[in-house]
């Protein structure tokens, strides 16, 4: 009977070098695949350590431009974020992964999948429904729902045994205070000490930013930021007239940056896919300012309607990347209205970046794109065409609806301030 090869979603951590040795004990032949997404990590030795477990082999697959270009890009022009907050770093990250997991199985001839995200999360559906998209008759590996697996391993402290009686080095202690998940775009933190959402995450958590208030520059600093169809085409330092142009230089440029005024900074409780709510604590400097520039943009540029069309349907293709819909039907319907939304979305903003924050303090429109902003019309100085009188009609027929609400139930009850003056 031939040996089945797995391709393994590989970290070099606790779970997946366990998960790894778990496999080989299954008789499978393992080929594991390290996603460079811009993280900072030492890929050697966590090529060397699989071999040394016994992976047949360990694929490096360099994709920041790709992750950069063909998903942290789109998402910037189509101003995703989830429940208000959320800028979807890892998110984004998992379709871009995933293509490098199925391109390995195709070349390896590989038919199984395996990867370490756990039975309550997120990761689990978005890898899977990426895969299946990609190859759908691919056969999926899930340790972490795996009867077997999770009545040996209840957990790390299992784990942690388990890689110890097996001769594999881990960093991972039993009290680890949380997990973390690093890429070009972000840096998410869950898990351990904050799984209590009333306990205030500790300052030494933060990789990508400074405090804001005690290590953040006091002094102010402006970048102009071009668009072109809602993409960010390069960056200019007002301070150094410096210019970035390429989507990695700008991104990297941008997150130094930002880190070093604090910006980017969130702390939430959001709505996993699955049902559960979770605690998260994010940096996403470089990402915070493109959006504060686009969205400025974009309202400046578009009619009224559109972007209230927009903004629906952006809120639609955010849920679609968060909950693993990136490959479907209707993510690529929704991601393609919102592109003949940004068609006029070309131009200029400058954003100023204080501690903790930046935004935007000017704009213009491409003069390819023209712009629905008219100087003249809206100026207080002369009337530009506009006819003051018609205002009148305007209101009027504007609060037939009201009077005819009053009329038939009586006019609006004022409530008055029960609050008295203390002498």
């Amino acid at each position: 009977m031939a040996i089945e090869k797995v391709i393994l979603a590989y970290s070099g951590g606790l779970d997946t070098s366990c998960i790894l040795k778990w496999l080989l004990e299954k008789k499978y032949e393992v080929i594991c695949v390290m996603a460079d997404v811009g993280q900072q990590e030492d890929f050697e030795a966590a090529r060397q350590k699989a071999l040394k477990i016994g992976a047949q082999k360990v694929i490096v697959a360099d994709v920041k431009q790709s992750f950069v270009e063909h998903y942290i890009w789109p998402a910037v022009q189509m101003g995703l974020i989830y429940e208000e907050r959320y800028l979807l770093g890892t998110s984004l990250a998992r379709p871009c992964i995933s293509v490098a997991l199925v391109k390995a199985a195709q070349e390896h001839g590989a038919k199984y999948l395996a990867h370490g995200a756990t039975g309550k999360g997120n990761d689990q559906v978005r890898f899977e429904l990426c895969a299946y998209a990609l190859q759908p008759n691919l056969k999926i590996i899930a340790p972490w729902r795996d009867v077997e697996f999770c009545s040996r391993f209840q957990g790390r402290l299992d784990l942690i045994e388990y890689a110890r009686e097996s001769g594999i080095e881990v960093s991972a202690k039993p009290t680890a205070p949380w997990s973390t998940d690093a890429n070009i775009m972000h840096i998410s933190y869950e898990s351990g000490v904050l799984e209590d959402p009333s306990h205030v995450a500790p300052s030494s958590l933060y990789e990508l930013t400074v405090d804001p208030l005690t290590q953040a520059p006091q002094r102010t600093v402006r970048l102009t930021i071009y668009f072109e169809r809602g993409l960010p085409t390069h960056v200019e330092d007002l301070a150094s007239s410096r210019v970035y142009s390429t989507p990695l230089e700008i991104l990297k440029f941008l997150n130094d940056l930002g880190g070093t005024y604090g910006i980017g900074r969130i702390d939430i409780v959001e709505n996993r896919y699955v049902g559960l709510k979770s605690r998260g604590v994010y940096e996403t400097p470089g990402g915070t300012i493109l959006y504060t520039a686009h969205q400025d943009l974009e309202v400046f540029s578009l009619d009224r309607e559109v972007l209230r069309t927009k903004q629906l349907l952006r809120d639609r293709m955010a849920d679609y990347v968060y909950n693993g819909f990136w490959f479907s039907p209707e993510a690529l319907y929704v991601r393609r209205c919102i592109e003949l939304a940004q068609e006029r979305v070309s131009g200029q903003v400058t954003v100023e970046l204080a501690p903790g924050y930046c935004r935007a303090v000017a704009r213009k429109a491409a003069a390819a794109s023209g712009g629905l902003y008219n100087e003249q019309l809206v100026s207080m100085d002369v009337h530009g065409g506009y006819v003051p009188q018609d205002a009148g009609g305007f209101i009027a027929i504007n609060a037939v609806r009201i009077r005819e609400h009053v009329r038939a139930f009586g006019p609006y009850e004022v409530k008055e301030s029960t609050s008295k003056e203390t002498k």
